[in-house]
């Protein structure tokens, strides 16, 4: 069964290969001349005398690459751009921090302050370019409340990444407290044309999400805010200034779509979920595999969401007993930090199915497309029908090791960890479940 894991990592790496942030700028905005296609509005260029930039998430490199490869070579920009690494070439005119993440560092808080600075120069001559990805919520961050220091700041991001919570709730959350999410920045721009260009990891229709929506009108209210912090019981593990603010109703309502900040704004698309199902298809197709696609699993708990996918791939094996048979899946599920150990969601959800294809015909791949896994140095991890076996062999408890949250442990001890180091791009968790008859 070792190949069928072989193939689901071949599939994996295929598609991250296949994602190309500059080609679909190039192919989202076509300019003509001087002329501008933002999907049904002409910009021109020439209308411009200054040019910003902000950069922020895990794919902030190759787009601003593929910002400086589509603009006119006559034309300069500032920017400000904050990611996970240092870029390999840096562009002239960018300030550049390598910000924490999950987790803010100084380097996330200086990113902030510099793109707010930006900003605020900008006026009706200025073309703002807002270029966001995965990640982004860390990678920049400024408290809205300035009692908060940045250990404040860490302690409210522990919270929320161990509370369990769906990262539509989280970035509720984000956006109030945050001087730079939920529209702030493109608050801070006035009358300035702005056009931000997404590379999603958030659900179809949530992208003011994505690193919780600084340039986007923001839909959430106080009033969700105040219900998901009690929901998910954070409170009691908020810093004592945040506590303060909420208890005293000091949390700002955010910038909404009916203000001026948003009345000169464009928003594209650049790569979304179907840009990583199709390749992942394909790849998938062209191994023999009769391949279904499915997101039905979106933010579910780890178990619910490894049993429900098994089970569909368990009909489509059985609906199609003579073919090899694939089920790929995407989206962010919902695993609580329940131990002190090393992993993600995607090891641990590998990890919960381990123990439902004991013997079967059955490789479970899945993993980060931005080459991260929670706390882990991996992107995630594969299984198949003979991995409790080699578990057991060695004295691995899978079990346990789930309970500690440390799936990447486990698999690594298996060389079945996935690791590709930070891949530069950022849309969402891919599963790959393949079965043969």
């Amino acid at each position: 069964m070792a190949d069928l894991k072989q193939l689901a990592r071949l599939i994996f790496h295929e598609t991250l290969a296949a994602i190309d942030i500059p080609a679909a700028m190039q192919r989202k905005l076509p300019l003509e001349g001087s002329l501008l296609r933002c999907g049904d509005t002409a910009i021109d260029l020439r209308s411009f005398s200054k040019i910003r930039t902000v950069a922020i998430g895990k794919a902030a490199h190759a787009m601003l690459d593929g910002l400086r490869a589509l603009l006119p070579y006559d034309i300069r920009f500032e920017g400000v751009a904050s990611a996970p690494t240092p870029p390999n070439l840096p562009l002239p005119g960018v300030q550049y921090f390598v910000g924490g993440h999950p987790i803010p560092n100084a380097e996330s808080w200086a990113a902030a302050e510099a793109a707010l600075a930006l900003l605020k120069k900008c006026d009706e001559a200025t073309l703002v370019f807002f270029l966001l990805s995965g990640g982004g919520s860390a990678l920049s961050e400024l408290p809205l409340d300035s009692r908060m220091t940045l250990e404040d700041v860490q302690q409210f991001y522990r919270t929320l990444v161990t509370c369990g919570a769906p990262i539509a709730a989280m970035n509720a959350v984000r956006k109030h407290v945050s001087a730079v999410k939920g529209g702030r920045l493109a608050a801070a721009t006035g009358r300035a044309t702005k056009i931000t260009l997404a590379v999603t990891d958030v659900p179809a229709d949530q992208e003011s999400a994505l690193a919780s929506g600084p340039s986007l009108p923001d839909p959430t209210t106080i009033a969700d805010v105040e219900r998901i912090v009690w929901q998910f019981k954070m409170m009691e593990q908020f810093p004592p200034s945040l506590r303060r603010c909420v208890e005293e109703g000091k949390i700002s309502e955010t910038p909404k779509g009916n203000e001026r900040a948003f009345t000169n704004a464009h928003f594209i698309l650049l790569l979304g979920m179907d840009d990583l199902f199709h390749p992942a298809h394909h790849a998938s197709e062209a191994k023999g595999f009769l391949t279904c696609c499915d997101n039905s699993t979106d933010d579910w708990p780890v178990e619910k969401a490894a049993e429900s996918l098994l089970a569909q791939l368990s009909a489509l094996q059985a609906a199609n007993p003579s073919r090899a048979v694939a089920l790929i899946a995407d989206g962010e599920i919902s695993s609580p930090v329940t131990g002190n150990g090393i992993g993600g969601r995607n090891s641990a959800f590998v990890l919960a199915c381990v123990p439902n294809i004991v013997g079967r015909r059955v490789a479970v791949l899945s993993a980060g497309t931005d080459g991260i896994d929670g706390n882990s140095p991996g992107a995630g991890a594969v299984a198949d029908g003979e991995t409790l076996a080699r578990a057991m062999a060695t004295g691995l408890d899978p079990g346990d090791a789930f309970r500690r949250s440390d799936a990447f442990t486990f698999f690594a001890r298996l060389n079945d960890a996935v690791v590709t180091g930070p891949t530069g791009n950022n849309l969402r968790d891919l599963r790959i479940l393949l079965s043969r008859p």
